[in-house]
């Protein structure tokens, strides 16, 4: 199994990453993936790209089959066997372990939240950062070189663009950082100029009141 990185040697960005969880899930998986990030040792990137393979090049084309791992209506036995069948000698032995793990526990439907936790951890590791990138059209290579290259020199990590076209926008960027936005959309200036128009002539609505009174 391996992950896919970017025309310009980037990490793509997996799908699981948009996944929604409750606090129980992120906390439990987080757990999990911290088990596996310790016995991995010098091998941790090589459990990530076990984890994508898994859950972008087997689950998402074949949602049956995580179905099946993650039912609670089959027998571990009979998931054993699959997972001995499927993995073992495809990756790496220390993975097909830890999915095993995960089926003692029954855990097995925690994956793609384990994956997103690991990815999290690996981050951190090598002092990445996720940017979420909106546009009104796609951003060249060029242009997101440079975006690249402004965001590390002011965050001092090595950024990961996650770029999305956004047509409401109209013009200019939305990037957002964790909880950061930094919003430099036309339409962001727009609504800017719109609401002070609207400020503006409220003021001068008001203020023509308060002189008509006190005549």
């Amino acid at each position: 199994m391996s992950t896919t990185t970017a025309g310009d040697g980037q990490p793509t960005t997996p799908d699981y990453l948009n996944i929604n969880l409750d606090e129980g899930t992120q906390r439990l998986s987080r757990i999990y993936a911290e088990a596996l990030e310790r016995a991995a040792g010098g091998k941790a990137d090589d459990m990530l790209a076990d984890l994508d393979g898994l859950v972008q090049d087997v689950f998402s084309p074949h949602p049956d089959f995580r179905e099946f791992l993650a039912s609670g209506a089959v027998a571990r036995q009979a998931k054993e066997r699959v997972i001995e069948q499927s993995f073992r000698g495809r990756a790496d032995d220390l993975f097909v372990n830890f999915l095993h793990v995960l089926n003692r526990h029954n855990r097995l439907d925690l994956l793609p939240a384990v994956a997103r936790a690991y990815r999290d951890l690996s981050d951190r590791r090598h002092n990445r950062v996720r940017v979420r990138v909106r546009s009104a059209v796609p951003l060249t290579d060029e242009q997101q070189n440079r975006l690249r290259q402004q965001l590390q020199s002011q965050l001092r990590q090595e950024p990961v663009l996650e770029p999305a076209v956004d047509s409401s926008l109209l013009g200019g960027l939305v990037v957002q950082v964790g909880d950061q936005v930094y919003d430099t959309s036309v339409r962001s200036r727009l609504d800017t100029v719109r609401n002070q128009l609207l400020a503006r002539s409220s003021y001068e609505i008001q203020r023509g009141r308060d002189r008509f009174s006190h005549q």
